[in-house]
């Protein structure tokens, strides 16, 4: 998810002030201020001063101060710092931890050197440097076209980064397997990539540029995705080429096979940039699972032939050209545990993956674009559910196992969410943002037009997250959004989850300063998942199991 930055205005240097009277303190009026100007040939500043939390704005030029004390950075919300006209001949570095600042004047002191910790600034429209003797090279990129922000990308990237190692992410037990039942034990990995197009400075600024090439993040992705060694894989944003020279040549040679759709816009665009069009891929281990049938779901085209003569249909979902794959998998036989007796019939499960639009403010799509996906996947199970149960009168979708992984770009308390875990939401639900999309929603529903007399949309999976009760905090980590949107849900008919990974160390994240992802130690803007579940199916007392690896 992907949040628009907020718009900075300089501050006007004509500053008002307004002085209340000793009436108005006594009618207890209460005053309100965010800047502080400090003057007077101070030579040292008060640690009261950084209790002052709430400060935006603090000006302390024209003073007669030598350093600027560490405890600068417990002033948080500091957007601007005017150290100007002082005699400072160092700056500590923890400057660099006060992301928020969007200028930063230090004209007309005694500097010589500059931490390279400023680089982390990623937010600063303004450095003001003039009339320090600071070395050649650094005033050579200073002055430059573009000299501030080109500066702070050098220092950036020229950063130390410490520590060396990540913490181990915990695995969390939630449930003991029982080994008195004929069980078929495989792991599910859901996991965002972050492709190179969308991997930028503008993103992501907080990034030094050498740890956002793809060249060097491939290479934590791929050792994340081996070291999970997940006998099924759902990837989302990964490049068409990527795909084939990285992801599928990789996993190949571990025993998987895979399925990769590109997103729609792929067969508009030449053939080179065909290339970089990103898209869902699901990878199994074939020792474990066979492949029955492969699908993709084209959002737009579903929306286009569902539309009903709805424009916000079409204006608003049918422009979107996300996507969803599919695979109906096998169970081996061999994967039973070793003197258990395996099913007769068939053993089939649905695996599904979709990546849905991003933008907080269609939340009507993304929703939208989740019911489409459901009333597709419903279609597969019903033919899948015929292949297996030949002669049954009716074919019943809910009897073949479904595992769901997905991008939702939908917090918690969605209307998205709520669907898959409740199975249907209301015609009037707030994220429909009151337009006219009734008509068309029916048919997405899975009592159809005519049946649905209740009000709701409603699908006939029963799902249930994997990763309920605030397992994972956050899922997506950057500077302006952290919150969970990537989700694992699976049948709860059949299945229960047995255990997860949980979220990366917190406390780490803050003590060593990470603003946002990625970053040099974690290649990609989000976390992934990682399941531990069983499956009942009816007739045979058979189990599917996802189990942590030891």
């Amino acid at each position: 998810m992907r949040m628009p930055k907020e718009k900075y205005d300089p501050l006007d240097p004509r500053r008002c002030y307004t002085i209340m009277s000793a009436e108005e303190a006594a009618g207890g009026k209460k005053s309100h201020w965010a800047e502080l100007e400090i003057s007077g040939r101070v030579r040292s500043l008060s640690s009261s001063l950084w209790t002052l939390t709430h400060l935006t704005a603090l000006h302390i030029n024209d003073n007669n101060l030598t350093r600027i004390p560490p405890d600068i950075a417990k002033l948080p919300n500091l957007v601007y710092l005017n150290l100007s006209s002082n005699k400072l001949r160092s700056l500590p570095a923890e400057l660099g931890n006060m992301v928020t600042l969007r200028e930063l004047l230090l004209n007309n002191n005694l500097l010589r050197v500059l931490p390279y910790e400023l680089g982390r600034l990623f937010q600063l429209q303004t450095l003001g440097l003039k009339g320090n003797p600071l070395s050649q090279d650094i005033l050579n990129i200073y002055q430059e076209p573009d000299g501030t922000r080109k500066l702070l990308n050098y220092m950036l990237d020229n950063l130390a980064v410490h520590p060396e190692q990540l913490p181990q992410r915990p695995w969390i037990t939630l449930k003991e397997r029982d080994q008195m039942i004929p069980t078929a034990v495989f792991t599910v990995m859901c996991y965002n990539v972050l492709c190179d197009k969308y991997a930028t400075r503008q993103l992501y600024g907080y990034c030094p540029s050498w740890a956002l090439s793809w060249e060097y993040r491939k290479k934590g992705i791929m050792e994340e995705i081996t070291s999970c060694d997940a006998d099924i894989i759902s990837l989302q944003e990964v490049e068409t080429e990527q795909y084939y020279t990285l992801f599928l040549e990789t996993l190949r040679d571990r025993g998987y096979d895979g399925y990769f759709c590109p997103k729609s816009r792929a067969k508009l665009v030449s053939e080179q940039e065909r290339k970089h069009v990103d898209g869902c891929a699901i990878f199994f281990k074939t020792e474990k699972f066979s492949l029955v049938q492969k699908h993709t779901v084209e959002f737009n085209q579903v929306a286009m032939a569902n539309s009903e003569g709805s424009e916000v249909m079409l204006n608003r979902v049918m422009t979107k050209d996300n996507i969803g794959v599919a695979v109906l998998l096998e169970v081996n036989k061999d994967m039973f545990s070793a003197g258990m007796k395996p099913p007769q019939e068939r053993q089939l499960i649905l695996v599904a993956n979709a990546h849905m639009h991003w933008d907080p403010e269609f939340s009507d799509v993304k929703l939208i674009q989740t019911m489409m996906f459901l009333s597709e996947l419903k279609s597969i199970a019903e033919r899948a559910s015929d292949s297996v149960t030949t002669g049954s009168p009716t074919s019943d979708p809910s009897s073949i196992p479904i595992v769901l992984c997905a991008d939702l770009n939908s917090l918690p308390d969605s209307g998205v969410v709520e669907y898959l875990s409740n199975g249907g939401v209301a015609e009037n639900h707030k994220d429909f943002k009151e337009l006219r999309y009734n008509e068309c929603l029916t048919n997405f529903s899975c009592n159809g037009k005519n049946g649905n007399s209740s009000g709701s949309i409603t699908h006939s999976f029963q799902l249930k997250s994997a990763y309920d009760s605030n397992l994972m905090p956050y899922t997506n980590y950057t500077y302006d959004f952290k919150g969970v949107i990537d989700y694992i849900f699976f049948s709860k008919t059949h299945m229960s989850v047995l255990g997860v990974m949980g979220p990366l160390n917190s406390h780490w994240l803050i003590d060593n300063s990470i603003t946002g992802c990625p970053h040099p130690h974690i290649p990609s803007d989000h976390f992934s998942l990682l399941l531990y579940i069983k499956t009942h199916t009816a007739g045979d007392a058979f189990v599917f199991g996802i189990i942590l690896p030891l």
